[in-house]
C-alpha cells in the first residue's frame, strides 16, 4: 500500500474526508469534509487570512455567487478557452485526460500542445487505453465548463463557476468605491468553484468540486510598485524557470530581489506574495525540498494570463500545482468593459483615465491539505500506528480529554475539564477502551495535547498532559491548563518546562 492510500483508509476510518453519497454508484470527483476534515479546513483558512489579510491594510473580502449568467464567461473567455485535450478509446468508449496519460505512460510533460501534436505523440509511442488496451482516437478539445439553466422553463443559460474571481471582476466598480476610490487595493474570496474534469483522480487533487482562496490585487499599471517589497527582497524561494526547463536542469534558489532583477517575474505585487506562500507552506509542514515554483512555458499560460509561477508540491506522483500565480493585466476588466457596454474606468490622482491592472495569487484548498496531509503523515513502527503531525496552527482537535476509569468520580472530574476547555479550544472527550488505545485514536486524527484525569486528579486538582509528537508526559494544575496550552501552541515555553515531567 502505497503512502496515499494509507493516509486515504486514515481519512475514511477518522472520519476525515470521504467520497460523496458513497451508499450509491456515485460519481467521481466529489468530497465530503467529515468532522475532523472541517476543522482542518477551517483552520487552514483562518490561518490563510491570519498571513496574507490581517498583516495588510489594502485588502477586502467579499463572498460571491457560484453561479454566473453565460455572459459573463464569453466576456472572460472561459466559454472559448477554458479547455483540456481528452481522447476516447475505439473499443470500450472510456475518455482520458490526453496530455495526463502521455505524462503517465512516457514521463513527457506535454501540458500546451496542441491536439495534433498530442495525437501525434499517443500513436508514436504507442499508447493505448489504459482500461481495455484499445486503440485511442484523435485527440480533441474539451470544454470544463459546468453548465445548468436558470427559470422554471430553462432557457436563460449559466455556469457553475469554474473560479472564485469572475465575482470580483464583476463587482469592480462597487467594491472600488468601498476601497475609496485608491489603489492599490486588494479582494479576496474565499469559496466553492465547479471544473468538469475529465478523469478525477489522486484522492482530493483532481477533483469536480473545490475550495478556493484567491487574491485580486489591483493597481495602476504606470505605478506597479509594491511599497511592502522591502519585508521581502532579501527572503529566497526556489524556482524553475522556463530556460531551465529547457535545459533538463534543476531549480534554483534565489532571492525575491534577484529575481526582480532578472526579470524573471516582472510583477512586485506577485513576488510579494510569493515570497509570503513559500513561507507558509512551510509553516503548515511541508519541507522547504518539496516545495517549487514553476514559472510556465508560454504555451502553457491561461488565456487570461501574461504570465505564471505555479506553487507545486512533491506528492508521491510526481509535482502537483498548488497555487497558480498568475498576472492577469487588465483582461478581464476590459473584456468584461466590452461585453457588458459598462465604463470600468477610474480616474486617478494625478487625473488619468485607467483599466487597472491585476495580480493575482490563486490556492487550491483542497491541493493544499492534500500535500499537508502527505508530509504531516509520521509511518511510526515504534508506536505501532502511524499518526499525523499537524502544526498547532491547522490541527483539528488540539486537545484531548481523558477519564482514566469510568468509576469513582474520575468521569464527572473529566467532564468538568472538558467543559472547561471548550470554551477556548476544539476539543474531543474520549472514554472507551485503553488510555493506550485512545492515544492511538488522536495521535491518528493529529490531537497534540492528551489530558488524563486520574485519582491524583481529584486529591490535587492535578493532571497529566502528554505531548503527540515526543509521547513524554508532565504533571500540571488544572487551573492552569488554559493558560498552558495556549503558550505551548504559540510556542512561547518548551513542553517539559512548564510542568513536572513525569519518567
Amino acid at each position: 500500500m502505497s503512502k496515499m492510500e494509507e493516509i486515504q483508509k486514515i481519512c475514511l476510518n477518522r472520519g476525515i474526508i470521504f467520497p460523496t453519497a458513497e451508499i450509491y454508484s456515485t460519481i467521481s470527483g466529489f468530497f465530503d469534509y467529515g468532522p475532523v476534515g472541517t476543522l482542518l479546513k477551517r483552520k487552514f483558512i483562518n490561518y490563510w487570512r491570519e498571513v496574507f489579510l490581517k498583516t495588510e491594510d489594502n485588502i477586502l473580502e467579499m463572498e460571491g455567487s457560484i453561479i454566473l449568467p453565460e455572459r459573463v464567461f464569453e466576456a472572460s473567455g472561459h466559454l472559448k478557452s477554458f479547455v483540456d485535450p481528452i481522447t476516447q478509446c475505439l473499443k470500450c468508449k472510456s475518455i482520458q485526460r490526453a496530455d495526463d496519460l502521455i505524462q503517465e505512460k512516457t514521463g513527457k510533460f506535454v501540458e500546451g500542445k496542441s491536439p495534433k501534436e498530442l495525437t501525434e505523440i499517443i500513436n508514436s509511442e504507442k499508447i493505448k487505453c489504459p482500461r481495455c488496451g484499445g486503440l485511442l482516437g484523435e485527440v480533441k478539445l474539451f470544454n470544463l465548463m459546468l453548465k445548468t439553466d436558470i427559470s422554471p422553463v430553462g432557457g436563460q443559460t449559466a455556469y457553475l463557476r469554474p473560479e472564485t474571481a469572475q465575482n470580483i471582476f464583476t463587482s469592480f466598480q462597487r467594491l472600488f468605491r468601498v476601497a475609496r476610490s485608491k489603489l492599490p487595493f486588494g479582494v479576496a474570496q474565499v469559496g466553492r468553484s465547479f471544473r468538469n474534469e475529465i478523469s478525477p483522480r489522486h484522492f482530493i487533487i483532481r477533483v469536480r468540486e473545490f475550495n478556493q482562496v484567491e487574491i485580486e490585487m489591483f493597481y495602476d499599471p504606470q505605478k506597479p510598485d509594491c511599497k511592502k517589497l522591502d519585508e521581502v527582497k532579501n527572503k529566497k524561494i526556489i524556482i524553475f524557470t522556463r530556460e531551465a526547463q529547457k535545459k533538463n536542469s534543476k531549480p534554483v534558489t534565489m532571492t525575491i530581489e534577484e529575481i526582480l532583477k532578472k526579470k524573471i517575474v516582472p510583477s512586485e505585487w506577485l513576488i510579494y506574495f510569493m515570497a509570503k506562500e513559500f513561507e507558509f507552506y512551510k509553516s503548515l509542514g511541508i519541507p522547504e525540498d518539496s516545495l517549487r515554483f514553476r514559472e510556465m512555458q508560454k504555451e502553457e499560460i491561461p488565456h487570461y494570463s501574461a504570465g505564471n509561477y505555479d506553487l507545486e508540491i512533491k506528492f508521491d506522483f510526481g509535482w502537483k500545482e498548488t497555487v497558480g500565480n498568475s498576472i492577469r493585466t487588465d483582461h478581464d476588466l476590459k473584456n468584461h468593459m466590452q461585453h457588458s457596454g459598462v465604463n470600468l474606468t477610474i480616474l486617478t490622482d494625478d487625473g488619468r483615465k485607467i483599466i487597472p491592472f491585476v495580480s493575482e495569487p490563486s490556492f487550491g484548498i483542497d491541493r493544499t491539505i492534500a500535500g499537508i496531509l502527505l508530509h504531516c503523515f509520521v509511518e511510526d513502527k515504534e508506536r505501532g500506528w502511524n499518526w499525523f503531525k499537524f502544526p498547532a496552527k491547522i490541527t483539528p482537535y488540539p486537545v484531548a480529554v481523558f477519564p482514566l476509569v469510568n468509576k469513582d468520580g474520575i468521569p464527572e472530574k473529566a467532564k468538568e475539564v472538558f467543559e472547561m476547555l471548550k470554551k477556548e479550544f476544539d476539543v474531543l472527550y474520549d472514554d472507551g477502551g485503553s488510555i493506550g488505545r485512545r492515544y492511538a485514536r488522536t495521535d491518528e486524527i493529529g490531537t497534540i495535547f492528551a489530558i488524563t484525569i486520574d485519582y491524583d486528579s481529584l486529591e490535587n486538582d492535578t493532571c497529566t498532559v502528554r505531548h503527540r509528537d515526543t509521547t513524554k508526559q508532565i504533571r500540571v494544575k488544572i487551573k492552569d491548563l488554559v493558560s498552558i496550552i495556549n503558550r505551548l501552541i504559540n510556542e512561547e515555553v518548551e513542553f517539559e518546562k512548564i510542568g513536572f515531567l513525569i519518567k
